[in-house]
Formats: structure tokens, sequence, C-alpha cells
């Protein structure tokens, strides 16, 4: 039976993944989600406020570019239930957002963490939405054997994620063969309920049926190769990328965050030397130079090492040279003395002789959507996720800037990290699906390309073959406090040029500050994050 279901498992996945790992222009990423509840936008003239009953420090809400309303139905399985906020804001009971807080060798800081984000969802949501009630993540049912045959009954009244849940409960419990022929039940069920040019929902669901599928028939390398056995040429992958940087701020966030706070970051600054850990073509940097040649007395000598590897060649057609000789030109036409550096390896090989730091530069670090794909502790010993950061920390940089997806699908269990990305992605089809029309061919493809692969690799894979392990903002932060990092607050000038950019852009996506960091939120979820350290 195993055989059998591999042969037709695998055919499946090549028709719906044929396209390499990315990490290109814009570095592609997926995440997000959306969590039912009714909320409201305001606008405020371009200014911004604080609520000084906040009891975390430094919680900014920015207002999102258009006054909004937004109600949506919650799905019974939410972690954020319909709830009214506590008479006294300055009590203030733990709430985790998102799934738990990942186990890990480091300090935990969930308590921490859990107040943080619950702050900054009552900025997101308004603090009618919350009480001291707790709302966790669902937790394995003892009746579950009940819920199967209702499911199994294809009542025509089934909630698309309550029977998304329901088979990825039952493959993590699946210990024989009567189990398997249930969990192959429900699936035949999802079979009929998803579909890749549907609603949002059922978009994310073929994808990830096709996920729980990989993950039975088989684990690690072999689900690996066979994700990636048909890639699309080049210029198909630059053209999905396109469209997605196009239809969503998820790319122009990074660039546009980042850019002003190096920019501050190294003002008066004669030498610069940015290191980018995800070059991809090189475009975030052109515009950081226009700024600077227009520095009174002249621009400043710019040196940029790019880190790259096979798969952002492969999208880019071509090798690293290609970026060299594009910015050089562009260098050269603003009168900015430039000199480019490549490094063509995996972030994981990175070693200090591959950077060529040079004493009397100021040194700016970009790690944009990449740092989540270093194995950390939980997959290696050599841990090359706080290893680099260390190692960029002996450097002494006058800053780093990290752009992360604010999620959690690192080391939890199967179920909760299955919820997560459910929870997650299903925020980013439906910010994808409010840019372009339901048939559009250019997003259904841009989707199958840059979104698709990365929920099967969260699904299907472990070990050193899953690359795509988020982890939430609190954990990033623990991880650069332990490197010697300390947090360097985004400044409002950094919040208005993001504000200036969500204009071209949906009302429902908001922008919120915490602990000095930025969060990029579609509806009331953060979806993505942009802090800067020293």
């Amino acid at each position: 039976m195993q055989t059998s279901q591999e042969s037709e498992s695998s055919d499946t996945i090549h028709s719906l993944y044929h396209q390499p790992m990315q990490q290109i222009e814009p570095c592609c990423f997926s995440h997000i989600s959306s969590q039912g509840t009714s909320m409201t936008y305001q606008t405020y003239n371009d200014q911004f406020f604080t609520l000084e009953s906040s009891p975390a420090p430094g919680y900014v809400i920015y207002d999102s570019p258009s006054a909004v309303s937004i109600s949506s139905n919650r799905s019974p399985y939410s972690p954020h239930c319909s709830q009214s906020y506590l008479s006294d804001q300055h009590q203030s009971p733990e709430f985790t957002y998102g799934s738990p807080l990942s186990g890990s060798s480091m300090v935990d800081d969930g308590n921490e963490y859990g107040h943080m984000l619950r702050e900054l969802e009552m900025k997101l949501l308004g603090p009618e939405s919350f009480t001291d009630d707790h709302c966790n993540y669902p937790t394995p049912d003892a009746s579950l054997a009940m819920k199967y045959n209702h499911i199994l009954q294809m009542n025509p009244g089934l909630d698309l994620k309550e029977v998304l849940l329901a088979c990825a409960e039952a493959a993590s419990e699946a210990e024989s063969e009567a189990d398997m022929a249930t969990v192959n039940r429900l699936m035949d069920v999802l079979e009929r309920m998803v579909s890749v040019t549907g609603e949002p929902i059922q978009r994310l669901g073929a994808y990830m049926l096709e996920g729980i599928r990989a993950r039975l028939i088989s684990s690690g390398s072999v689900i690996y190769k066979n994700l990636k056995c048909k890639e699309p040429t080049s210029s198909e992958l630059m053209s999905s990328m396109r469209v997605l940087y196009d239809i969503c701020p998820y790319y122009k966030f990074a660039y546009t965050s980042s850019n002003v706070a190096i920019e501050e970051a190294v003002e008066n600054e004669p030498r610069i030397h940015i290191i980018d850990f995800c070059i991809a073509q090189g475009s975030q940097w052109m515009f950081l130079m226009k700024g600077l040649a227009r520095r009174p007395g002249g621009p400043p000598h710019i040196r940029i090492t790019g880190v790259d590897d096979t798969d952002s060649s492969h999208a880019r057609g071509g090798g690293l040279h290609l970026v060299g000789q594009r910015l050089s030109e562009f260098a050269e036409s603003c009168g900015v003395p430039f000199e480019f550096h490549g490094a063509a390896m995996s972030g994981c090989k990175v070693e200090r002789d591959n950077l060529r730091v040079r004493a009397g530069e100021a040194l700016a670090v970009n790690f944009p959507y990449m740092l989540h794909h270093m194995p950390d502790e939980s997959v290696s010993t050599q841990n090359h996720r706080d290893r680099l950061l260390r190692l960029i920390k002996s450097f002494s940089p006058k800053i780093v800037t990290l752009l992360e997806q604010e999620s959690n699908t690192n080391t939890a269990s199967f179920f909760f990290f299955f919820f997560e990305t459910l929870d997650y992605y299903a925020a980013m089809f439906e910010s994808i699906d409010a840019a372009r029309p339901r048939d559009d061919k250019q997003r259904i493809s841009a989707e199958e390309h840059c979104v698709a692969r990365d929920i099967v690799n969260i699904i299907a894979c472990e070990g050193a073959d899953r690359v795509e392990r988020h982890e939430p903002f609190g954990k990033w932060r623990s991880r650069l406090t332990m490197a010697g990092f300390t947090p360097c607050p985004l400044s409002s000038s950094v919040a208005k040029a993001v504000r200036d950019m969500l204009k071209d852009y949906s009302g429902n996506y908001g922008l919120a500050e915490s602990y000095g960091a930025l969060f990029l939120g579609w509806k009331n979820r953060p979806l993505s994050t942009c802090s800067a350290w020293r």
C-alpha cells in the first residue's frame, strides 16, 4: 500500500512543486495568517500615538494607509478567542501569540514574549479584543475518532480548516494500517475540498494536503529531491518573484526599513562596507546608493559583499559577477566610489575570511529573510544560526538589520507547527488574493513557484532537509542578545518611510512597533518584523 501511495503522491507533488529553494530577488519567503475577529484601523493625519497604559515599554501603533473596518469569521481552532478586554489595562496576564514558543537550549523568554505580543496585537486589534482568558492552540482530542467519523461522512457544512487539522492530527498519531486507512480517507475528503484556483484557504489547503502526503510517503532527502525535480527556468522564476514584489509589500518592507536604518547608522562615515546575506539582484542597494550620492560634501566609498548560493544563481540566470557588474554600472552613474565582492556560498558555509572585513570601514550587515534557513541547535551541533551571529558580532558592526517572518515553525511538534503554518499562510494567501483576480494566471504561478514549496518543506521535511524554520521575534531577540548584540530602536523616520510605502497597498496592512522593532501586519496578524542591532 505504501509503494502505490508513494508513486501516486510523487506524481502529484511533481505537478505542483517544480521550483528550487529560493533566496533571490526579492528573497522568497512565505508566512502569515488571519485570525477572525473585528477591528478598526484609524488614520491620524500621518501622526503616531502611544498608549500610556501599556505595561511593556516602547509600543507605538502606526495607522494603515486608509481607515478600514475588518470583520471575518473565526475558525473554531483560532488561538485568539473572541474576548473583551480587562477593565484594568495594567493587568497583563500571560498571552502567547501564535504557537507555543519552541523549546531550545536558550533561556526561554516565553512570559516576556507573550506579554509583548499580547500588547502588540492589542494595538492592531484594539483593547476590546482581550480578557485574561487563556486561548491556546488546540490539543489532541480524546474523542478524535468521533470527529473523524463526522468528517468522513462529508457533511456539506464541513470547515476546511477543521478537516485540515483533523487530518494532520490523525497523520501525527497513525500507528497501524487501520490508522493509515483513516488518514487516507481524510485526505480523500480534503482532495474534494481544495483547489489551486479556488479561494485563499482552498489554495492553501491544496499545498498543505500535498505536504501531508509527502510526509507520509517518505522523509528527508527523498522528499526534498522530489520537490526539486522540475525546476522552472530562471526567467519563469524571476517573473513569479516580480509578481509578488509588485502586489505585496513584504519585500519592499524589508528594503525600505533596512535601507533607512542603515543610512542613518552610517551617517557621515567616509567608507562603508555592506554585507548582504541574500544579495539576489542587488536592487536594494541601488536605492541606498542613490540616497548616499546626495550626501553634502560628496558620497562615501561603498563596498558591498554579496553572499549567494546556487539557487539564487539559477533564479538570476547567472553568477554573482552579474550582480557586481550591475551595481558597479549604477554606482558609476551616481558618481559613487564602489567595490563589489561576491561570496558564492550558502550562509552556513560563511567563515571570517569570506567576508573580507577591513579596518577603517563602517560595517553594516543585512539579514533579509534568510537567517531562518540556517540550522540551529535542534538540527546540528554546529548550530550555524548562532555561529553566524557570533561571527558577525566579532566584527563590531555599526549596524545589523534583521528581517524575518513572524512565525514559529522551528522546533514545535508536528501538529502545532502544522497549525501555525495554516494560521500564518492563510493571511498571506488572503493578502495576495486581495491584490489580483482569483483566475489570474500570474498570481497562480507566483504562489506555486514562490510560496507552495516553502509550505510543503515545513510540513513534509525534518532534520537538515527542513530549511524553513521560522522563529518569532522574541526568540531572535534572545539569540541576538546571547550573541552579544544590543538593540538599536528604529527611528520614526524608518516607520514613516514604511507607512509611505504602504499607501500603495491595501488598507488591511498595518504597522506596529514594539521593543524598537517594526511589525508589518495583515489585518490583525503580524507578518514580518524588522529590527536593528549593534
